[in-house]
């Protein structure tokens, strides 16, 4: 077992990118992940690997594209209105198969918004905001040590899939220090020969291109893109679950929000309700069955979510009307203690509220 350091979040990032074996990094500041370039700047020139402070998101994310259609390990950093700029480049990334890795760290919106911790950009990132049929491979971690672990997922599956694959943090995690341990990056190589682009001659019928030749070929290559998508369901949807065996309510969150939920299952466990969790690891693909699953035996669903109510849509769908699904939310800033979910739970199991807004 690794030797734990105390470690911020997105320093915890940052060097998990380069034990991945990312070879380059594209990227451009903004708060509150500017600390990820700002670390790799320095270590990826002591390493010898390619680092560029792009003139701007919209470059960032197209110098990613060129680099990953050689089959290099490249990533991009950067924080939600930013990232907005990024959705043409994500949406043909996607359609030329690329293994991006692309870390989102997010801060309250719409718009510029500020740099306080929120959660606003679930939509953006499980459904984009990219022209025409894709998806991205999302995952969300909770805690600094999960920053670690997930951003070495997400190379790994970025290559084995070649699809672009998303870190969702945001500024509470990213600015958060805890104790972390990094060890070797536990996954093997994907060989990439069949299809990244050397540039050498007599390679003849490889091609990476959006356009395809007419409508057939069109329909065909999407069609291939979500076959690619059903079989990263089937193998990698991942989420944490606790107590839900004999739960009456199952409280639902993603990210940071997925810490203080298990205070408070255990909180009001100990008034005598029954209640479970379940925290979506992966957005995308999303644990639509689990939860449908668990919707047979379970009375009520209350999701909790630093926005205004983005994830529960998916809920709703995965549980399909077999339970009652509420939400509890702040969309901006301080994180929603267990105190303030506790009571929003009791509110809504007392039908004071149809929703607990904090």
């Amino acid at each position: 077992m690794a030797e734990k350091q105390l470690l911020k979040g997105n320093y915890a990032i940052a060097e998990a990118a380069v034990k991945a074996g990312c070879e380059c990094y594209f990227g451009y500041p903004i708060t509150p992940q500017t600390e990820i370039g700002e670390y790799l700047s320095g270590r990826m020139h002591e390493l010898g690997r390619g680092y560029v402070c792009a003139e701007s998101e919209l470059a960032a994310i197209n110098m990613v594209i060129g680099a990953t259609s050689t089959g290099a390990k490249a990533m991009t950093s950067s924080s939600s209105c930013a990232v907005a700029l990024m959705q043409e480049g994500l949406s043909y990334a996607c359609a030329d198969e690329l293994p991006v890795v692309l870390v989102n760290v997010m801060r309250a919106g719409p718009g510029l918004g500020y740099i306080y911790p929120a959660q606003g950009d679930y939509f953006q990132a499980v459904y984009g905001g990219g022209n025409g049929d894709y998806k991205l491979t999302v995952l969300a971690p909770s805690t600094v040590q999960e920053c670690i672990d997930l951003t070495y997922r997400a190379f790994y599956l970025a290559q084995k899939y070649r699809n672009p694959t998303m870190v969702l943090a945001d500024g509470l995690l990213g600015q958060m220090m805890e104790p972390a341990s990094f060890g070797e990056y536990p996954y093997p190589e994907i060989d990439n020969s069949s299809w990244a682009l050397t540039g050498a001659k007599g390679r003849e019928g490889r091609a990476i291109y959006s356009c395809a030749r007419d409508e057939d070929a069109q329909n065909n290559h999407i069609r291939h893109l979500f076959q690619k998508y059903d079989l990263i369901a089937k193998e990698e949807t991942d989420w944490e679950e606790m107590n839900t065996e004999d739960a009456d309510i199952i409280i639902v969150a993603f990210g940071s929000m997925g810490r203080n939920i298990k205070a408070t299952m255990r909180e009001l466990r100990a008034k005598g309700l029954k209640v479970g969790i379940l925290r979506p690891i992966t957005l995308s693909p999303f644990p639509s069955n689990r939860l449908n699953e668990l919707a047979d035996k379970c009375k009520q669903f209350i999701v909790v979510e630093m926005n205004m109510g983005q994830m529960i849509k998916d809920v709703k769908l995965a549980v399909n009307g077999k339970a009652k699904v509420d939400l509890i939310n702040r969309p901006v800033g301080q994180w929603l203690s267990v105190e303030e979910i506790a009571d929003g739970v009791q509110k809504i199991l007392n039908k004071e509220v149809a929703y607990a807004s904090i």
